[in-house]
C-alpha cells in the first residue's frame, strides 16, 4: 500500500522559513508527479507547487519567488522549501502523487498524505 507522509510543519514568525518533506513508501515515487497543496480554514484546497519526474516545476502565483519544490528520487522524498512566510500562508499542507500530471494539477491525484499544519504568526 502506498503511503505519503508529510513532516516539517510548525509555527513560524512572518518572514521566517520552513521546509516540508513528503516521504513516499512503495515503488511509485520514481514515476510520480508530486504536488503540494494547502487548505486554509474556510477556503478551498489550492495547488501550491508541483514537480514532474524530470524536475519541471510549476507554482501558484502567490508563492512564486518564495517557495521551492524539489525531489530526491534516491530518498523517495519531495520537499517544499518556504521562505519569506506570510500569515496568509497559514494552512494545512498536503502532498499528492500520481503518474498523471493533469490529475496532480487538478487535485485529483490517487495518493495523498495526511497533512502538516503550517502557522505563520507573531
Amino acid at each position: 500500500q502506498v503511503q505519503l507522509v508529510e513532516s516539517g510543519g510548525g509555527l513560524v514568525q512572518p518572514g521566517g522559513s520552513l521546509r516540508l518533506s513528503c516521504a513516499a513508501s512503495g515503488s511509485i515515487f520514481g514515476s510520480s508527479i508530486m504536488g503540494w497543496y494547502r487548505q486554509a480554514p474556510g477556503k478551498q484546497r489550492e495547488l501550491v507547487a508541483a514537480i514532474t519526474t524530470g524536475g519541471s516545476t510549476t507554482y501558484a502565483d502567490s508563492v512564486k519567488g518564495r517557495f521551492t519544490i524539489s525531489r530526491d528520487n534516491a530518498k523517495n522524498t519531495a520537499y517544499l522549501r518556504m521562505n519569506s512566510l506570510k500569515p496568509e500562508d497559514t494552512a494545512v499542507y498536503y502532498c499528492s502523487a500520481d503518474s498523471d500530471l493533469i490529475k496532480v494539477l487538478r487535485g485529483t491525484g490517487n495518493y495523498w498524505g495526511q497533512g502538516t499544519q503550517v502557522t505563520v504568526s507573531s
